[in-house]
């Protein structure tokens, strides 16, 4: 009993002091260690790859919300709840005049750095390069072929990013893969790459200072291939750099495969880790991008200032990864000749080449490429690199510019849904994925408006996915074979009645600046009186874009009924007719149930039978020797016409474009193709201009 009472007396002459170093030790984590009277874990520099921000509202912030909140926005950015407060002498659409309608703001902050993501507008620096060799794909591999690290490492310059492209891609199976690895951080403290060059392995850079020679070289796998290193100079911290110097670091790597430009804001740099060998391979580049590049935005779409809209349809480009090869040429010829020499520009560059001077001769407001801007058939097998440069002269100019999905865009190499987010990305562009629960990628809306303050749509633009194919069949190879084209499905029928439905009318024709003086007029009062035919209250004219058309393209055509001629003008029959067996019945329910009017008196304004219908004029692709446009029920159906070396043709049948000019703010829609022409005729020739809405128009 007495060791058990002695024992006790030690604990409880113990309990005082250890209370005692216990709070003490507390005390002295949380002064030392939890206390930070600063905003995150230090003023001068930001631990780990993570970064803190102090997180406030300013007024303009608040004031943003409120009108986001309260404001409706439409497809083309303006908000209907909210009144643009335009500057002395600037136009409504100008969007590098008014203030908020200008380049995306992104806080770089919240982007994240433990991702490749090259369309992100990174201005974060890379501190760290590297490369590794893996014969299982670094995907399912992991860590496995990933760079060596240490969590202080990933903490100080930032975890390891690898670039999801192959350098390896074009040499072969048994080269394995390989991959380029980054670093980057948002550390202060670390200096950064301001610079990249490719040397052989007996050139070093000159003065050595500040250069890292990766271990790998950047063709490591490929058999009896010269290597190629990778060297990298690290310059100033970020804490140390001025905003000139920050344009100057290295944002961002990525790899271009093919001869053509790389991806908006980056540079190729020579010489290439895989040289092209003609049939064999396609050239290999790796590609940087110095800075921030913001990608330019398209203005909205806006009639000129005497109501004219100026549109040139581009069908059936059919690019490749590599230059391309021409098909149905005239023999002889220089062109010809330009395709089938060795050294020559290739297809793809001589379509380029037209597609530049039909441009500067017609000067479109917008550019709509109708579907198969791709090849596909394994010769676009990297989406990307195609479409970096199928629609360059286009946005080279400034010119605004969408598109549609064809039959062959996502045969190999990526999905529509990918492509999608790479073309929404592109300078001036105005497609849009539309909405996910459809059948397709691409069913959106356009909206065309009046250049003065009233901002009024006079114009509907459709665009829908036509599908690719509705059956096939895989070979023994596992390769597929398509045997049916796909259709426009019911529930884009549904989309497009609800997206019609949802489109104000307006009194038409439509004066700028009317009756300004007189407020808003609740038209929708009047809508039990009649209407002088004259002047009338209806939807703006519509037109709708799609890849394959639709078979009543093929139906027999309305005829004139004073001349009792058929309506139907241009080139067709050359050709198996390209629309797909199975419908939906798209022409019935969709096209001739919008009408533009609910108005007692829309019926003395269309036909004996049925008022007019909503959308005048749909544009298809897919068949490159059909380019006739035919009227059926009152619907125009024109077809583009081959415009590309690169798709097929038929000797003698010249490549063209088809050209939209809307004038009289909407009322009228006027067409015609612009032909190739001669060496003689740079500017080519223009045939079958003809008008199909509107004053001057057929009955």
């Amino acid at each position: 009993m007495a060791f058990i009472y002695r024992f006790f007396r030690f604990l409880r002459s113990m309990c005082a002091p250890i209370t005692a170093v216990v709070c003490f030790s507390c005390l002295l984590t949380f002064i030392f260690i939890l206390y930070q009277p600063t905003p995150g874990p230090g003023i001068k520099q930001r631990l780990g790859w993570q970064s803190w921000d102090s997180i406030s509202m300013s007024d303009e912030d608040l004031a943003a919300v409120s009108s986001t909140t309260n404001g409706s926005t439409n497809s083309q950015g303006q908000e209907a709840g909210n009144k643009i407060e335009l500057p002395e002498g600037v136009d409504w659409w100008n969007v590098s005049g008014i203030p908020g309608l200008g380049q995306d703001k992104v806080d770089t902050t919240s982007l994240p750095l433990d991702v490749w993501a090259p369309l992100l507008p990174h201005d974060t620096g890379l501190s760290e390069i590297s490369i590794t060799h893996c014969y299982m794909d670094p995907f399912f591999a992991g860590d496995l072929c990933a760079p060596s690290t240490t969590t202080e490492k990933d903490a100080i310059r930032g975890p390891w990013v690898r670039v999801d492209r192959n350098v390896n891609d074009e040499s072969g199976y048994m080269s394995g893969f390989l991959s380029i690895w980054y670093r980057r951080t948002r550390r202060l403290d670390i200096n950064l790459i301001d610079s990249i060059r490719l040397l052989p392995s007996q050139e070093d850079p000159f003065p050595l200072d500040g250069w890292t020679k990766v271990d790998k070289s950047l063709r490591t796998g490929v058999y009896h291939a010269n290597p190629l290193f990778l060297w990298y100079h690290v310059g100033k911290t970020a804490g140390e750099m001025t905003s000139e110097d920050k344009n100057n670091i290295i944002t961002e790597i990525d790899v271009l495969f093919g001869e053509d430009v790389p991806w908006w804001g980056f540079d190729k740099l020579e010489p290439p880790t895989m040289y092209k060998n003609d049939g064999i391979a396609e050239g290999t580049y790796i590609t940087i991008r110095k800075g921030v590049h913001p990608v330019p935005k398209a203005p909205p779409l806006h009639f000129s200032g005497d109501g004219k809209f100026k549109i040139m349809q581009i069908a059936d480009l059919h690019y490749s990864v590599s230059v391309g090869s021409c098909r149905d040429m005239r023999p002889g010829e220089k062109l010809d000749n330009l395709c089938t020499s060795p050294d020559g520009p290739g297809s793809d560059n001589l379509t380029n080449t037209l597609l530049a001077r039909m441009l500067d001769v017609e000067k479109p407001d917008l550019v709509v490429f109708t579907g198969d801007q791709l090849n596909g058939q394994d010769t676009s097998w990297d989406p990307k690199s195609v479409l970096a440069k199928f629609a360059k002269e286009v946005w080279g100019r400034g010119i605004p510019w969408t598109a549609v999905f064809g039959n062959h865009d996502s045969e190999v190499g990526m999905d529509r849904e990918e492509q999608m987010k790479l073309m929404e990305a592109m300078p001036y562009s105005l497609a849009q994925r539309g909405p996910q629960d459809l059948n397709g990628v691409g069913n959106y809306v356009l909206k065309v408006r009046s250049a003065d303050p009233s901002m009024t749509h006079l114009l509907t633009l459709y665009f829908l996915d036509s599908g690719s194919y509705s059956n096939g069949v895989f070979n023994f190879w596992g390769m597929f074979t398509p045997t049916a084209y796909d259709w426009l499905r019911q529930d884009q029928i549904n989309w497009f009645l609800k997206e019609s439905a949802s489109i104000n009318m307006i009194q038409r024709p439509f004066t700028p600046d009317g009756a300004k003086d007189l407020g808003t007029i609740n038209w929708a009062r009047q809508t039990d009186q009649l209407t002088p035919q004259t002047n009338r209250l209806a939807k703006p004219n519509a037109m709708m874009f799609f890849h394959i058309p639709l078979p009543e393209a093929y139906s027999i055509p309305d005829k004139n009924p004073n001349t009792q001629r058929p309506l139907d003008v241009g080139l067709s029959g050359l050709e198996p007719n390209g629309n797909a067996e199975g419908t939906d019945g798209f022409f019935e329910k969709a096209l001739l149930n919008a009408t533009e009017s609910n108005h007692v008196n829309a019926q003395a304004a269309g036909s004996e039978t049925r008022p007019k219908q909503e959308v005048k004029v749909v544009a298809n692709g897919h068949c490159h020797i059909t380019e006739n446009c035919r009227r059926v029920k009152g619907v125009w159906m024109c077809f583009g016409g081959g415009g590309s070396y690169s798709g097929y043709g038929k000797v003698g049948f010249d490549r063209r474009f088809r050209v939209y000019e809307i004038s009289e703010y909407g009322e009228k829609i006027r067409t015609w193709k612009r032909m190739e022409g001669v060496e003689a005729e740079p500017e080519g020739h223009v045939v079958d201009d003809m008008v199909l809405v509107g004053p001057g128009a057929s009955p």
